[in-house]
């Protein structure tokens, strides 16, 4: 199991200049991944994604980045086509991808767009293929429902191949079509029912992890990722929670370090002790 840092939050958060050191002090202390949030419309959280994470690029080497997650059905896929494959290129080959319906109707309905979930689902799933298509480097030629495309050709090309990894967000409640989208693609971002208020539970994660497999329709990595939170102090029962997520099938782990509810001395804090001994020494 890999370990992130998932600075998400508002206010003191939005400045990129504190991401990008942020990111340069995780990848010093051991961290294997640092994400941000991806909203707008929300009370403060003003920075944009691309700049911050190419911000972030340019201060790191190592650590894999992105966005946990892009609502892309309020995004034209072609032009997070053309800023994914820049942050890839600028990156290394070291951005991820995390996609998902969004927060909720508020950050849609604010600016006059569509709402409603289940719009939102089938934009989501069309732009997914839209991404995928022009990724591609070649000819492509899409007519659906919502995105119309004549022979358009994308270059570059995102460094890893067949392309940049997505993460599909889903939540383990009584719905299974985010799972089912998250299977066509490279890993899910896997949280328990909102409604719960809860982190995922380990036989959830296993109970996930055989449900991809049975929807997998082929044998490429595929990656389950759980969004949890540890103090980092190398305790025992920290080294068991890692332990039984990852008997699990879980292959992330991004600390959730908000700055909404931490504060931003905490949450740096947690960023330099880094992934304890114990969560490392229990793989």
């Amino acid at each position: 199991m890999q370990f992130g840092a998932y600075l998400s939050g508002v206010g003191e958060c939005s400045d990129p200049n504190l991401l990008a050191e942020l990111a340069h002090e995780a990848e010093e202390t051991g961290w294997d991944g640092v994400f941000i949030w991806d909203h707008i419309g929300r009370p403060n959280s003003a920075v944009d994604p691309w700049v911050a994470l190419a911000a972030m690029a340019m201060r790191t080497q190592r650590v894999r980045l992105g966005p946990v997650v892009t609502p892309v059905a309020r995004r034209r896929p072609w032009k997070l086509a053309r800023e994914t494959v820049s942050l890839d290129h600028l990156s290394g080959g070291r951005l991820t991808l995390g996609v998902g319906l969004g927060w909720g109707r508020g950050e849609f309905e604010t600016f006059g767009e569509e709402g409603e979930p289940r719009t939102r689902a089938r934009k989501l799933d069309e732009g997914l293929d839209v991404l995928a298509g022009l990724w591609s480097g070649e000819s492509f030629t899409h007519d659906g429902e919502t995105y119309h495309i004549k022979d358009a050709c994308f270059l570059p090309r995102p460094v890893p191949s067949p392309r940049i990894p997505m993460w599909a967000c889903g939540a383990w409640s009584g719905r299974r079509a985010p799972f089912r989208r998250a299977a066509r693609w490279d890993g899910v971002i896997a949280i328990a029912d909102p409604g719960e208020n809860r982190a995922i539970r380990p036989d959830e994660v296993h109970a996930i992890r055989l449900y991809m497999e049975r929807h997998r329709t082929t044998d490429d990595p595929f990656d389950v990722v759980v969004i949890l939170w540890s103090e980092g102090d190398g305790s025992a029962a920290e080294a068991e929670e890692t332990s039984h997520n990852a008997a699990a099938g879980a292959t992330w782990w991004p600390e959730d370090l908000s700055l909404a509810w931490f504060g931003l001395d905490e949450a740096c804090g947690r960023v330099h002790r880094g992934p304890s001994a114990a969560e490392k020494s229990s793989m």
